[in-house]
């Protein structure tokens, strides 16, 4: 995958399909392939790019605190770089924070814009969570925090922290300073008194069970966005583009095409 020397950072992304533009970027402390299941679907109709965002893959990992205008802004870099002049952008969790910064500093880049499972302003947004996850402590106990209340597959739990097990999290190392980077821009993003200036058409879309961000959160995303459509599917997780996949496609790939492809 290549490897694009932005501004003061080198950002991995790869490309795949041809057609309109689509940029997707992921959540906290996941890389590209966290669009796994969006990957192959979304690249039949659209020019797929996807990024490991500052912190994460093999972007680099420099000391933070980030913020997501700071990421935002490596993914316009990035558009730049690859002669893309606007963008369907979707994104997910941190990835819709990102999203939203994009859109509201960049609003002549931006084609249409999906949200998901994401949330303007934190503190609302986590508090309520049933389990009241607390983004706070070392990046291995961030992570398993994070794991077991992003999966509501049992199975999925099982699998997935035995794979962030796997990879352990030594202290001071490169991985961990990335995700104590992002991190502080998951709990330093506000976008509240911002999202009236979005001018893009926007899908807001949400797992009813969400447990990690509380869903309730994309509900006040969906009555600040002007030109936007709420969509919530029944019994999704945090994960729900993993878990409920093919509902979570259907419903962006309608939005996208104006309910013209199948």
């Amino acid at each position: 995958m290549p490897i694009a020397k932005l501004e003061d950072i080198n950002i991995n992304y790869k490309i795949e399909g041809s057609g309109e533009p689509l940029v997707m970027i992921m959540g906290f402390s996941s890389n590209m392939d966290g669009w796994y299941y969006q990957k192959s679907f979304f690249s039949k109709l659209f020019r797929v790019v996807t990024i490991d965002n500052r912190g994460v893959g093999a972007s680099d990992k420099p000391k933070g605190p980030y913020t997501t205008r700071m990421m935002a802004d490596d993914t316009v870099h990035l558009m730049d770089q690859l002669g893309i002049e606007k963008a369907h952008i979707m994104g997910a969790s941190m990835g819709g924070m990102i999203a939203q910064e994009l859109a509201i500093n960049y609003p002549e880049r931006v084609n249409k814009l999906v949200l998901a499972c994401t949330y303007a302003k934190p503190n609302e947004a986590l508090k309520d969570t049933p389990e009241g996850v607390k983004l706070s402590g070392p990046p291995a106990e961030i992570m398993a925090a994070v794991i077991g209340l992003a999966f509501n597959k049992p199975l999925n739990r099982l699998i997935f922290g035995s794979i962030a097990r796997l990879r352990s999290i030594p202290p001071d190392s490169q991985a961990a300073i990335g995700i104590e980077g992002q991190n502080a821009a998951l709990m330093n993003h506000d976008t509240m008194e911002r999202l009236g200036s979005i001018t893009a058409e926007t899908l807001v879309i949400v797992g009813t069970d969400d447990r990690l961000i509380n869903p309730t959160a994309s509900e006040v995303i969906a009555n600040r966005i002007p030109r936007t459509r709420l969509v919530k599917i029944e019994g999704g997780s945090h994960t729900f583009m993993v878990e409920n996949r093919g509902e979570f496609n259907i419903e962006v790939l309608k939005f996208l095409t104006n309910g013209k492809a199948k």
